[in-house]
């Protein structure tokens, strides 16, 4: 068997093991969920009409926001979700799993690609189901067709795949669980300080620089262009090169402290 199918079945096999994980344990993840739903909910029916208003949706024309938040709630869920990436890692390598690991005759990179892949594919289901009350409550794309959607959701799991590496990376270098949820807050925090609820220009002048020149805006202007039918102009390769600029950071850090540990 060549390396590549080696390497592919090994990694088939962590893939299982990291999803039979999540359904053993699924209130990392329902906790982790629940919290883009209620800001969708909050900022929908407690702010939505001063927030539409704010925006220039007209003081009852509260559907105009629903649309303008959503996506910037579908990024937070990525971001959200990857909490529970990192404290995975950080379980892995503390109670000894690695260490048995490296001592089977199993790919090197495995471990790794498994926590990845099971975690992007764990953050599409989390953006599908918000996605799903989003719908719900009001939130349509009318002016998207097929290639909008298939470019929405490629940008969507480019971004959680970056995004994971980044979170994989904190998992590492993180001494236990709780220290590994404290590294990923970022991930949740960026999205507040990006254009997810408000546009950036009507922030403070001092502000606008640290939420325009965030992984998280752009990301959201391209996908707000994408399903809404706006314009994208420079959000589009902006949000491409964080993804790939994060990815191949991540990828580097993770492998390099995982391979750095002792055999």
């Amino acid at each position: 068997m060549s390396s590549l199918a080696l390497a592919v079945r090994d990694s088939s096999t962590m893939l299982r093991r990291n999803l039979l994980h999540a359904r053993r344990y699924p209130s990392l993840t329902l906790n982790l969920l629940l919290t883009p739903v209620m800001l969708l909910l909050l900022f929908v029916y407690l702010f939505g009409d001063v927030m539409s208003a704010g925006i220039g949706g007209g003081d009852a024309d509260r559907s105009g926001y629903v649309a303008y938040l959503v996506p910037g709630i579908l990024l937070m869920t990525i971001g959200g979700t990857l909490v529970g990436t990192a404290v995975s890692v950080s379980n892995d390598m503390t109670e000894g799993v690695i260490a048995r690991f490296r001592t089977m005759a199993i790919h090197r990179s495995s471990v790794l690609v498994g926590h990845v892949v099971g975690s992007v594919l764990r953050a599409i289901v989390s953006v599908v189901l918000v996605g799903a009350v989003a719908v719900a409550i009001g939130f349509r794309s009318t002016d998207a067709g097929v290639l909008e959607w298939l470019a929405a959701f490629g940008l969507l799991v480019l971004f959680a795949t970056a995004l994971t590496w980044v979170a994989v990376g904190m998992g590492l270098v993180s001494p236990n669980a709780e220290a590994a949820s404290n590294n990923a807050l970022p991930l949740i925090l960026l999205p507040l300080f990006s254009s997810a609820f408000v546009p950036v220009d009507t922030m403070p002048g001092w502000f606008q620089p640290i939420a325009e020149y965030q992984p998280f805006t752009p990301a959201i202007e391209t996908l707000r262009g994408l399903l809404l039918g706006g314009e994208i102009g420079r959000h589009g390769w902006l949000a491409v090169a964080w993804c790939a600029g994060l990815a191949v950071l991540g990828y580097v850090w993770s492998t390099s402290r995982f391979n750095r540990d002792p055999k």
